[in-house]
């Protein structure tokens, strides 16, 4: 089976009130103490943390989508269910983060977002759908269609476009390669002649990538390990259909494709991810990492 424009719309519509309902819920939790759980096997703080919230996101949006599901035979993988390898089986497969960014939401401070995909069992993406509850600001991507902001219009910050944004997560600002990281940054600066670099780090996945977007020269990324993390399919897939159709530069370090439907792994740990604003700054990152003593 091949989904048509008209059929991706039409599921793209219920994405988007998926999503919708989720913040809403997410929204009535704002603020509130929270019962935190601790997932096992994770070794970083932000990706171990769950809470009731996250599990009743999941439950509201797999309730409104279960009609697509059932009518279009669609797989799911989402972030608090075990992997049923329905993603292997399927033709396309629901790929959900119901609270991407549980760490900042329990610390009350924004970085969290609804994010929903759909992804066809090749691994390609045809849609994309983010929500983000503090702002109430959503955009949806559909392959071949373009995509679509509401509110409508550009957030783009002009006050820093002559400014480096690099978006990282916490753990790896903690991390002993980060001073020298930091360096070949500034010389990223330098090369581009750019005015300094700005580092900000403590959102979740997709508002750092979804952040890229707001700023001429920006970059997140995340550097491959041996052991298992670096996000999983769900902390990206969204995301990259959005870079996708803006014709913006979204790859694993190597600047290959994003494999978004590994059938060893979830985990994204082996190859690393990269979003840039430009294809220069794509490369210089891909480039500092495969030549760090350059």
């Amino acid at each position: 089976m091949k989904l048509g424009a008209t059929q991706l719309q039409e599921l793209a519509k219920t994405a988007q009130f998926a999503a919708r309902r989720a913040a809403e819920l997410i929204q009535q939790f704002q603020g509130a103490e929270l019962a935190i759980k601790r997932k096992e096997g994770q070794l970083s703080k932000a990706a171990a943390v769950v809470t009731q919230v996250d599990l009743e996101c999941q439950q509201v949006i797999l309730e409104t989508l279960q009609e697509a599901i059932k009518h279009y035979d669609l797989g799911v993988l989402t972030e608090e269910l075990q992997d049923d390898r329905s993603r292997l089986e399927k033709d396309y497969f629901w790929c959900i983060d119901p609270l991407d960014g549980t760490l900042p939401f329990t610390e009350q401070r924004p970085g969290y977002a609804v994010s929903i995909a759909l992804v066809s069992r090749e691994g390609l993406l045809v849609l994309g759908v983010i929500h983000d509850p503090v702002t109430e600001r959503s955009c949806t991507a559909i392959k071949g269609l373009g995509v679509t902001w509401t509110p409508s219009g550009s957030d783009m910050e002009d006050a820093i476009r002559q400014d480096l944004v690099c978006y990282l997560d916490r753990s790896f600002k903690e991390a002993n390669a980060f001073v020298t990281v930091q360096a070949q940054l500034q010389q990223i600066v330098q090369d581009l002649g750019l005015s300094k670099l700005v580092i900000r780090t403590g959102a979740g996945a997709v508002m750092n990538a979804l952040s890229v977007v707001r700023h001429a020269n920006a970059v997140y990324f995340k550097f491959p390990k041996k052991t298992k993390g670096g996000g999983s399919l769900w902390d990206y897939a969204a995301t990259a259909c959005l870079f996708s159709e803006l014709n913006l530069p979204v790859s694993d370090i190597y600047g290959r494709p994003l494999d978004l439907n590994n059938e060893r792994t979830t985990f994204m740990n082996g190859s690393g991810v990269l979003y840039a604003s430009h294809e220069a700054l794509a490369q210089m990152i891909m480039e500092m990492y495969q030549n760090p003593n350059r």
